[in-house]
């Protein structure tokens, strides 16, 4: 066990940078997996929707694989700010790894650490939906529009685009549905196992920094609840709003 304060903060970092490798390593090999069933889906959304729509650009299938893209991409940048806020967060609640500590200090500087680390993933997903979301709104806009003279001849274009740009809030539920899912079992599986072998073979305490099964813990915590739960925010925006996009249309 470290016993210096400098001890216990490079003791963090390499934790850190164990947990951080982890997560990434199952992120690579969760997303490799559902790049491919991503793309088996969007071929049968192709077939399924543009083709029977008779439309000269596949813009549902674009819409989907924009939204799963973009789903694992707001799972990544959740796990990535994470792994740097959580460090940060135990550091600054730790007596051990400080020379002056003042507890009611370091609990508030803590809290301020993980609450701002929450902020930046939050502004970051719903920010990146909503600009991608209307990127595709505005691109599909001239070429699917057709303005008439004819009120219900405008409004069924209109309504024609909403349908093709729904397929972004399904890309986005798709992938989350697996990103929750897929990490969540690795969380539980990770959890259970350390525990299990430390309390068990070795009769040490739960999460007890003696038990290296604890950063696979971690690392599913980072995957399932955190990587899992920026996907999860990404699609329940995009599907909530293109759903609302759609019912807009039906008013004149």
């Amino acid at each position: 066990m470290p016993k210096t304060a400098e001890e216990c903060k490079e003791r963090m970092l390499e934790v850190n940078q164990a947990i951080k490798l982890g997560a990434r390593t199952f992120l690579a090999k969760e997303y490799t997996y559902l790049g491919i069933f991503a793309a088996l889906f969007a071929t049968v959304i192709y077939f399924a929707v543009d083709r029977v729509e008779g439309v000269a650009f596949p813009y549902t299938t674009v819409s989907f694989l924009i939204g799963a893209t973009t789903s694992m991409l707001a799972g990544y940048l959740g796990m990535s700010i994470a792994t740097i806020t959580n460090v940060k967060t135990t550091y600054l609640c730790n007596g051990r790894a400080q020379d002056n500590f003042d507890h009611d200090k370091a609990l508030a500087s803590g809290f301020n650490a993980a609450f701002q680390g929450g902020q930046v993933l939050g502004f970051c997903l719903v920010g990146l939906a909503l600009i991608l979301l209307e990127t595709i709104i505005l691109s599909y806009k001239s070429s699917v529009i057709v303005s008439s003279a004819d009120f219900w001849t405008t409004a069924s274009s209109v309504r024609k685009l909403f349908e093709f740009v729904s397929g972004y809030g399904l890309g986005g539920s798709t992938v989350a549905l697996f990103g929750r899912v897929g990490g969540g079992i690795y969380t539980k599986a990770a959890d259970v196992g350390a525990d299990l072998a430390g309390k068990v073979g070795e009769h040490l305490e739960e999460d007890s920094p003696q038990n290296p099964g604890t950063i696979a813990d971690n690392v599913g915590d980072n995957v399932g609840d955190i990587a899992g739960m920026g996907a999860d925010l990404f699609g329940s925006l995009a599907e909530s709003t293109c759903a609302a996009l759609v019912v807009s249309t039906t008013s004149a």
